[in-house]
């Protein structure tokens, strides 16, 4: 079966058993660990997972074409990004990595209305999903492990406290939240230390929960929330943050992004983005998320990020990888939702289920074995917007460790 000698040529770590349509056993071992075994229930399989592996991939499972004999699918996703490397160097997959990498622009073009839907696609699903995985702050983002063994709630609060001390915030100044998701991070931020915070976003669901939580929380008068495209919002801006929000920007639209910054930046502020990215050389997004899950996203390798970045007139303060930090974060996310399947499959239906563990448990194997990392940078007009040596972002995290708990 050609499907066999495809597999036979790619699988270098771990074994993997695939029983194909006809019933028949075939077993690819590199290393004896890690092991699964999968089967195959549709015939096309066979072929259309050589030429579309990462699209029929998932939508094989999510259909049950697909279905996991020995292990879970975590485990099987694990395994196939341990052999990650080999399967790029394919010849058939060099050709459309190629392909699908010259047409990305074409696949990621996000204008004013197009990226609201897009958003809307993920984001405004039913809130009560996402507190089935998520922290109580509801911090969809990479979280902080500063010592490796928080828990999920820990983290997050350390990566908001992460945050704050590279904004380097004082009373008063304010603050232009970026892509502010529920607001956790722009009532922190308020609270924490005194600023003056707007946030937007264009996800219906997370604007009107952000301004329920800041009246609730008392602080209206000094956060608000608006439903607003970033290159709609007027004004001037001491500080501004972006968490999340880069990777939906697609790569035809960084130079529009920085230059937005550029125009609402005071002259000696300080912009911190926190976003998804690739240590290797730009390629396209996975076909199977980009259709199911963040349509119009892109992972910018760092070299697309910092081309952007050096025509915009910013000077880059500071900057930070976090490596294996959301490989932890989506391993608790999975075994939170695995933990709640029942409650999803009520909220939707199996097909939903099997979608979102194929996300949680792929985007993990990203980070672990495929090049992903989380890039925290510092940008500002002047090169003395912050302190020489970088002991004071230490210094404030420590005078602030458990300030408050995070509001609900």
């Amino acid at each position: 079966m050609l499907f066999a000698r495809f597999l036979d040529k790619i699988i270098r770590r771990g074994t993997l058993e695939v029983i194909d349509a006809t019933g028949r056993k075939h077993i690819f071992t590199g290393t004896e660990w890690p092991r699964c075994a999968v089967r195959l229930h549709d015939r096309a399989l066979h072929r259309s997972l050589i030429l579309h592996p990462q699209l029929g991939l998932g939508e094989a499972y999510m259909d049950g074409r697909l279905t996991i004999e020995e292990g879970t699918i975590h485990d099987f996703l694990d395994l196939c990004g341990r052999n990650f490397a080999v399967f790029g160097e394919h010849p058939i997959q060099r050709f459309k990595n190629r392909l699908s990498t010259a047409l990305r622009g074409i696949q990621q073009i996000n204008p004013v209305g197009i990226a609201q839907r897009n958003v809307a696609h993920h984001y405004d699903l039913s809130g009560k999903l996402y507190d089935l995985f998520l922290d109580e702050d509801r911090q969809y983002s990479c979280a902080y492990f500063a010592n490796g063994n928080e828990s999920l709630e820990v983290a997050q609060e350390n990566k908001k406290r992460h945050l704050a001390a590279k904004l380097l915030l004082e009373p008063g100044q304010k603050v232009l939240d970026i892509g502010s998701g529920w607001g956790g991070l722009g009532l922190y931020l308020a609270r924490a230390t005194g600023a003056d915070v707007t946030g937007v976003t264009l996800s219906t669901e997370q604007h009107k929960v952000s301004q329920e939580r800041a009246l609730k929380a008392g602080l209206s008068d000094r956060v608000r929330f608006r439903l607003q495209d970033y290159r709609l919002v007027p004004g001037a801006f001491d500080r501004i943050v972006s968490v999340g929000m880069f990777e939906h920007v697609g790569v035809r639209h960084y130079g529009e992004f920085f230059a937005k910054v550029e125009e609402l930046l005071t002259e000696d502020g300080i912009c911190v983005l926190h976003s998804i990215g690739h240590m290797e050389r730009p390629c396209a997004t996975n076909p199977w998320l980009r259709k199911y899950i963040f349509p119009g996203g892109h992972t910018p390798a760092m070299s697309e990020m910092l081309a952007a970045v050096e025509k915009s007139g910013l000077t880059i303060t500071d900057v930070e990888i976090l490596r294996l930090h959301y490989a932890e974060t989506l391993k608790e996310w999975y075994r939170r939702f695995t933990a709640n399947r029942d409650q999803v499959k009520e909220l939707y239906d199996e097909r939903f289920c099997r979608m979102w563990e194929f996300y949680l448990a792929s985007s993990e194997a990203s980070f672990r074995h495929m090049g992903h990392m989380v890039v925290q940078m510092q940008l500002a007009k002047r090169q003395d917007a912050a302190p020489l040596s970088r002991d004071y972002i230490t210094d404030w995290e420590r005078d602030h460790t458990g300030l408050f708990e995070s509001a609900g």
